[in-house]
């Protein structure tokens, strides 16, 4: 029995010929047997000069053929090229080819393109027969053992992915044991296997998911600058290894209590070829917020989306709801579940949104309390979850991404912006509309960025953050409006000119307060009307300024400065931008011998009068 063994490129003509030749012969010979090997052009002559260095043959052209002297093993017998195996075929079987030029590089063509094809489904199934090498480094940290659980349930991978958990430490400790231990005693059918490493030259080796949380700090630190430093020589072992033992589609994610974004540039810098592939984690600071949010409006955080988080990650950022909207919120309107209403204009209490919305996320964010071992682990598998499957079609994500300019942001440091995650890959946002940063806000928080980096790098010595003088809106202070008593009827322009015409404009009302410079829709003017004694109600206004499209508001205000049963109620649906004027209409402010106070109600600029006895 004669087996022949015909290897070449794919895309060259002479063994596509001697191929065609090979399949004629086997087909009409019953003793005649081939085996072909096809390699792609990029490596065929690495591949040739092995072959030939390991049987001792000389061949430098494609395609090269040997007969097997053995079925299985054993020392082949070279006999040439193309050529000699033409010489060959025709010396002892009396068959030769005559097959043209034209047909030969159309045929080595196809070839190519079944190779091609061949090596993807190949590497699909080995993908389907590997598990997913998934590392997690400093994995004693509390947030490990909240994302194990998840990574094993298919929620993120999918539930027809196997993954296998590789937790890596400095140095080995019992409770990097225990953890290993309980792990594989969860026996999740999608965890092939779980094991450690304290070896940093076998680090992320062949690693297609690199989750990096914050290192213990075992030596004392003395200042800012010491802690930042230190960053760098974490970040630099970590780059070099990822660079150097991961996988070529790595997805490397940071996230942790400190410093972020500045771990996220350094280990770009060290792994360069993958650095798309390296993210911050923002959602915790997002999730805080519409945390916050939720409780004032009564309402779950899962319905409100679209906040977005701009700058430092775990430190000077910005929460712009400009863009937020809640879904499925229980008030006078309702509509389908896509239906959904602006954040800012359900919260009526500006002040909160200035000052006490931003106070509590900037305290949470100098403790560190936001990002607890739950959140952190939540966050940090959603974002996974997003980059494997997509993010939900039309929502706003914030990540901390490289910038490159976008949005006015200088480049080459890392920050948080609004993105999609769409096809295996995430995608900056930029075509959003009225997102534009105050030169001042975005000073504040590229500043702190720039200085960690020249810090860590060794460009400066002293860290010198960006103050603001004004970083939160003043406190308003709380007023006593007087009103003019006159029984005498005036005309429709009775207020202008007085301290009472200063109706916000409509420009005005559209701007939102997410940074504590602009006026919302929903303020009240008197907003510190319910601090005032009831012997004081005669003397304020309550102006309202915006769509009276939800109850619990107006029957705040109504409980809280007036008595119902003396104001002309009008219907809710027929309250749109409304301005309603009214003036000491509480008869308990009225005293005796003084003439009766009139009631004005004005809607669209038509004016109705009451008497209150």
């Amino acid at each position: 029995m004669a087996k022949f063994v015909i290897a070449g490129e794919a895309d060259c003509p002479y063994y596509a010929k001697a191929e065609l030749l090979a399949d004629y012969l086997q087909k009409n010979l019953p003793d005649f047997q081939i085996y072909k090997i096809t390699q792609h052009p990029d490596v065929w002559e690495e591949w040739l000069k092995e072959v030939c260095a390991k049987n001792k043959w000389s061949h430098k052209t494609s395609p090269i053929i040997w007969r097997e002297l053995l079925d299985r093993g054993g020392k082949g017998l070279l006999l040439g090229g193309y050529n000699e195996f033409l010489e060959h075929a025709q010396l002892y079987y009396g068959v030769t080819s005559s097959m043209m030029t034209e047909l030969m590089m159309i045929i080595a063509q196809e070839n190519l393109q079944a190779h091609i094809k061949q090596e993807v489904e190949k590497e699909a199934l080995k993908d389907l027969i590997s598990p997913l090498q998934v590392w997690i480094t400093s994995a004693t940290n509390p947030v490990c053992q909240h994302l194990i659980p998840i990574l094993t349930s298919g929620e993120v991978f999918g539930m027809h992915t196997e993954i296998s958990l590789i937790l890596f430490e400095s140095k080995w400790t019992e409770d990097l044991d225990s953890l290993v231990t309980e792990a594989a005693e969860m026996a999740s059918p999608l965890l092939r296997g779980v094991s450690s490493c304290t070896q940093a030259e076998e680090a992320f080796r062949q690693a297609h998911v690199v989750l990096i949380l914050d290192e213990h700090v075992e030596q004392e630190v003395h200042s800012l600058e010491d802690c930042l430093r230190r960053q760098l020589s974490v970040c630099r072992l970590f780059g070099n290894l990822i660079e150097k033992n991961a996988h070529d589609s790595v997805k490397v994610i940071v996230g942790g209590k400190t410093f972020v974004n500045l771990k996220t540039f350094l280990l770009m810098k060290h792994a360069p070829s993958i650095a798309h592939n390296i993210i911050a984690v923002a959602l915790g600071v997002e999730g805080q917020a519409k945390a916050e949010m939720a409780r004032k409006l009564k309402t779950t955080p899962s319905r409100i989306k679209d906040v977005i988080i701009w700058g430092n990650i775990t430190g000077n950022n910005y929460v712009d709801l400009r863009k937020a909207r809640v879904y499925r919120y229980e008030s006078a309107i309702w509509g389908p579940p896509q239906y959904s209403r602006p954040i800012l204009n359900l919260i009526f209490d500006s002040d909160w949104v200035k000052r006490e919305f931003v106070i509590t996320l900037k305290k949470l964010s100098a403790t560190g309390k936001q990002f607890g071992s739950i959140l952190a682990a939540h966050s940090i598998s959603t974002t996974l979850k997003y980059w494997y499957h997509g993010s939900p079609p039309g929502e706003i994500v914030s990540l901390g991404v490289l910038s490159e300019g976008q949005f006015g942001i200088p480049e080459g440091i890392v920050f948080s912006m609004p993105v999609k995650f769409e096809n295996g890959t995430w995608m900056v946002l930029t075509d959003l509309e009225d997102v534009k940063i105050s030169e001042k806000i975005m000073t504040r928080m590229t500043s702190d960025l720039i200085q960690e980096k020249r810090i860590a790098l060794g460009e400066a010595t002293i860290f010198q953050p960006c103050k603001s003088d004004n970083e939160l809106p003043p406190k308003p202070k709380k007023v006593s409006l007087s009103i003019e008593e006159d029984n005498q009827e005036k005309g429709s322009g009775e207020f202008k000119g007085s301290k009472y015409s200063d109706v916000t404009s409509d420009e005005e009302k559209d701007q939102t307060i997410s940074d504590g410079k602009s006026v919302g829709r929903g303020q009240f003017l008197s907003a510190h009307a319910h601090a005032l004694s009831w012997q004081s109600l005669g003397n304020v206004v309550a102006r309202r300024t915006c769509p009276l499209i939800d109850p619990y508001p107006w029957n705040q205000l109504c409980e809280s400065l007036i008595t119902q049963d003396k104001v002309d109620m009008l219907e809710e649906n027929t309250t749109r931008n409304l301005f309603f004027l009214h003036d000491a209409i509480c008869q308990s402010t009225v005293q005796p011998g003084r003439p009766p106070v009139r009631a004005r109600t004005t809607l669209f600029g038509l004016s109705a009068s009451k008497t209150v006895n």
